[in-house]
């Protein structure tokens, strides 16, 4: 539940609450906004706390805003270090309800290993926006199904 205009709401009547970052030693940044627009057009809250944010930075902003997904972009190759790092942080904080997806540039050899850690989606450059936008919702659903049935 969460207030809203003074009324106690379920979380599933709320937007998708995305947690757009751009951690690790990368200054490219003009892929998430071209997503951050596209997810709020698409009806989502979207969160981003600028560039370069740490993985603790990360989960701590997405615990605190209750978001149902964060939306991680790599390109310099840190991609596994840094959802090593994420993924653990989250099972420490105990907030593995919520989802996350990657995208940037992953190579096809390391997305196995990503999804077996729990991160989806994994998305390079020319996906389609509908194709990420499905993918979140989904992942949205499934995040809010998790935190409901755990509490």
């Amino acid at each position: 539940m969460f207030m809203e205009n003074g009324k106690n709401r379920k979380s599933s009547d709320r937007p998708i609450r995305v947690l757009l970052a751009k951690p690790a030693i990368d200054g490219h940044d003009r892929g998430v906004f071209v997503l951050a627009r596209a997810f709020r057009d698409a009806g989502m809250e979207v969160i981003y706390p600028g560039l370069l944010p740490t993985p603790e930075e990360i989960v701590d902003i997405a615990v605190d805003e209750d978001v149902d997904v964060i939306a991680i972009s790599l390109l310099n190759s840190s991609h596994m270090a840094v959802f090593r790092k994420l993924m653990a942080l989250l099972r420490k904080r105990k907030a593995t309800g919520i989802a996350v997806v990657g995208g940037g540039i992953i190579p096809e050899d390391d997305k196995p290993e990503l999804e077996r850690m729990g991160v989806t989606g994994n998305y390079g450059p020319g996906t389609p926006m509908s194709e990420i936008i499905a993918h979140i919702r989904k992942r949205a659903a499934q995040a809010r199904a998790a935190k409901w049935k755990g509490r």
